[in-house]
């Protein structure tokens, strides 16, 4: 398997698809590089050379005790980009890979990105705040470590539900995709899932978004039961200069499978342009 080892000797798994400008992938909590393949195969189809990491302690990569938040992350991220030289890079983030990929500009700066995408992501700040109060009670986040805590293999059948809109009525999300972010969440460390937990709901990025000096296309849909839409990509898109926002619908968590045909030629189309 490709990996690179980092400067602390955490091993990261990636895949590299196709050929042509890159387009990196930061993936969600609990998830793997795998819940962008149906994104990766269809551009790596359209001439582009698609990358996707596992994050430490999720997946292939490896589960160290430590660095398990954005800083961590997304130093790790500017890692594979040094190792595989890439140049003109787009990067792409789906919720807690969202917040990567806004820390890795904010840390790093954009000399090697062309463009960035957040899709259902958690910037600019997910817990409710005095400066954020449209955020979420610190006792959501609190709820979810328990229960990770008391049965992680229950909990990780029980997420995917809200994550894929499955409890909305006339929803159509199959027992195969919800097993697949099941088996996914499950194949990471249970200190790095806990700890990223904190990660992806208390971090700011709101100076990280300020830093953002390229096109920046932001998706959510409007039944994000997740990441709600108005404390977020409304948020974002308020904070990125020129960001265009473009709201789905009656769209889930779990845009990138539930509503892949539309995300892959949303994408393409941003990449184009």
């Amino acid at each position: 398997m490709p990996t690179i080892t980092t400067r602390d000797g955490t091993r990261i798994y990636y895949k590299d698809w196709g050929t042509g400008q890159p387009v990196v992938f930061s993936h969600g909590w609990p998830l793997t590089a795998d819940a962008w393949e149906d994104q990766m195969l269809f551009l790596a189809a359209n001439g582009y050379r698609c990358i996707a990491h596992d994050r430490r302690g999720h997946g292939r990569s490896d589960q160290p005790w430590d660095g398990n938040e954005m800083d961590t992350y997304a130093d790790d991220l500017a890692a594979l980009a040094e190792h595989l030289n890439l140049r003109d890079a787009v990067h792409v983030g789906h919720s807690t890979g969202g917040g990567e990929v806004a820390r890795y500009i904010g840390r790093h700066g954009t000399d090697r990105v062309a463009k960035a995408a957040l899709i259902g992501a958690v910037p600019p700040i997910m817990i409710k705040t005095p400066d954020n109060p449209g955020g979420l009670p610190l006792e959501v986040f609190d709820g979810i470590r328990a229960q990770v805590r008391a049965d992680r293999a229950e909990a990780f059948r029980q997420i995917p539900i809200p994550f894929y809109g499955a409890n909305r009525e006339g929803a159509k999300v199959s027992q195969g995709l919800m097993d697949s972010w099941w088996r996914q969440g499950m194949q990471g460390g249970l200190k790095a899932v806990y700890d990223c937990i904190e990660a992806f709901s208390e971090t700011d990025f709101t100076e990280d978004l300020k830093r953002f000096d390229v096109p920046t296309l932001i998706l959510h849909g409007d039944d994000d039961q997740i990441v709600p839409i108005d404390a977020s990509a409304r948020r974002s898109a308020q904070i990125v200069p020129n960001a265009k926002l473009v709201v789905y619908a009656g769209a889930d968590h779990g845009m990138c499978s539930t509503q892949k045909d539309r995300v892959n030629q949303e994408l393409l189309a941003f990449l184009r342009s």
